[in-house]
Order: structure tokens, then sequence, then C-alpha cells
């Protein structure tokens, strides 16, 4: 649905994350968008969204922040993926 109202991705960090139990890696993704109601809504429904990630689980996903820039809406969400076994 992002590319429906012209979401882009600003910038994307990495780093892998590993418990007693899991294999995964941490995401850091800075989004924007236009500033319309479809996308706050989009956002607020994001971490709930289902994910279908081939040989990976999101296990969760977040958005910390979200600014209003020049009639864009920017964002940052972290994405905990952990690798399916």
């Amino acid at each position: 649905m992002g590319a429906a109202f012209g979401l882009r991705v600003d910038s994307r960090a990495d780093q892998p994350w590993a418990s007693a139990t899991f294999v995964g890696t941490q995401h850091v993704v800075r989004i924007a968008a236009p500033a319309i109601p479809v996308v706050r809504s989009w956002l607020a429904a994001l971490p709930e969204a289902p994910f279908a990630l081939r040989g990976h689980i999101v296990a969760d996903l977040s958005v910390d922040a979200i600014e209003p820039v020049a009639g864009e809406l920017h964002a940052t969400l972290s994405v905990l993926t952990l690798e399916e076994t």
C-alpha cells in the first residue's frame, strides 16, 4: 500500500541481533510520505500488520517517531526480524 501514496525510504540501518534462542536483525528505517490522512492511518496500523518474508519472521515493529516536514510525514520505524529455523 505504501507505493500507492508515494512513500519513499530515506535511510535504512541494520545490525545483527541475537538472543539465547533466536538470531535476527534489528532494522531502523526512515520513510517519508505525503502528509495525508491515509498515511497516518497506515502508520498507526503498521505495528499489527501481517508480513510475509521468506525465511524470516517480523517479531516486532514499532513506529518510533512521526514528524511533519514540508508537507510530508517523516517516520522512523524499528523492526526486529528473526531467521526462521
